[in-house]
């Protein structure tokens, strides 16, 4: 078994990830780094002695020095309405030129762009941030809220926003087959072993992967261990083909990789799933990967039962784009 701490993503996903459609609709300045870059679902990197016409090259929003009163601050709309459990506020590379504080706000509203009737409401207080560092803080408020606004005192960088919930959304899919492990549909990751590299839930995503980072990438294993990642599926079904996505994944894809599936009815801890899915039957027994490669599974599927869960493992370790399970809601 792995010797790794699990990482317990809960069912939570980033509701900011471009991805799901979530866009920057205004902001006060941009004058070192376009906005946009805030939502990128890949993580920060740093270009040692990279220029613009602006200056150093920052991956992350980042605003001039201001020399008026007030402060600057973008407007997030979220691609899906949703609950606000968790926040990371990033400052990777932002060093002496990171906010001072910031603070969030979030709102319901219709339209593309609030507007004065809009009700912000202060989720985060205003907080004093650290350079080159991730501030994790719990969100108390589980209203459905459709933008966030963060707040940077008086100005500097942030590399990445990240607004972890669950989406509002009905999941209406009748007797037609659906992808029940993409993240538009409802599916959400619950709990993994290791991602070192690339985050779990990047393999739920709609589309092609971008590069690397847009997947699911673990450390390099060292002995006889394996890596593995609990998905929800959106709901319930009968799972007729599999794709194994390792697109961009040329020297360091999986080996192998094989797949278990589960029917549970009730609520339990993502502890006690991983502790069961042990013992899950196998919808794919172990079968050989390639780089940069689609993999398709429907003869090979051992077993057309219920599920609402699936455990993929991948051995020794590596990365995959994405994971599509094809099936009818059962």
């Amino acid at each position: 078994m792995n010797k790794n701490k699990n990482i317990f993503l809960n069912g939570l996903i980033d509701l900011a990830q471009s991805r799901l459609g979530s866009k920057v609709v205004y902001k006060t300045d941009e004058f070192f780094a376009p906005a946009k870059r805030i939502i990128n679902p890949w993580p920060p990197i740093f270009k040692e002695g990279v220029f613009d016409k602006n200056g150093k090259w920052m991956d992350g929003w980042e605003t001039r020095r201001k020399r008026s009163k007030g402060h600057d601050y973008l407007i997030l709309k979220l691609g899906k309405p949703g609950k606000i459990h968790k926040v990371d506020i990033d400052t990777s590379y932002f060093s002496g030129n990171q906010p001072s504080k910031v603070s969030l706000e979030a709102c319901f509203s219709k339209k593309k762009f609030p507007n004065k009737s809009s009700k912000w409401i202060t989720i985060l207080k205003k907080i004093p941030t650290k350079p080159n560092s991730h501030h994790y803080f719990n969100i108390k408020n589980k209203s459905v809220f459709t933008h966030v606004k963060l707040n940077i005192f008086p100005d500097g960088g942030v590399a990445r926003l990240r607004i972890y919930g669950s989406m509002n959304i009905k999941k209406i899919f009748g007797k037609k087959t659906t992808n029940l492990t993409s993240v538009l549909n409802g599916a959400t990751p619950i709990i993994c072993n290791n991602e070192h590299f690339g985050r779990a839930e990047n393999i739920l995503a709609p589309g092609t992967g971008k590069n690397m980072g847009d997947g699911w990438e673990t450390r390099r294993s060292r002995g006889k261990n394996f890596d593995w990642l609990i998905i929800k599926c959106a709901n319930p079904g009968k799972i007729n083909k599999i794709q194994i996505d390792t697109h961009h994944f040329k020297g360091n894809y999986p080996d192998k990789c094989s797949l278990q599936g589960a029917y549970i009815d009730k609520k339990i801890s993502p502890k006690s799933i991983a502790d069961r899915s042990k013992k899950w039957s196998f919808l794919l027994n172990k079968v050989k990967l390639y780089a940069n490669r689609k993999h398709n599974f429907q003869n090979k599927l051992l077993k057309n039962k219920k599920i609402n869960y699936i455990k993929i493992n991948i051995f020794p370790d590596g990365g995959i784009s994405r994971i599509r399970a094809f099936g009818k809601v059962d």
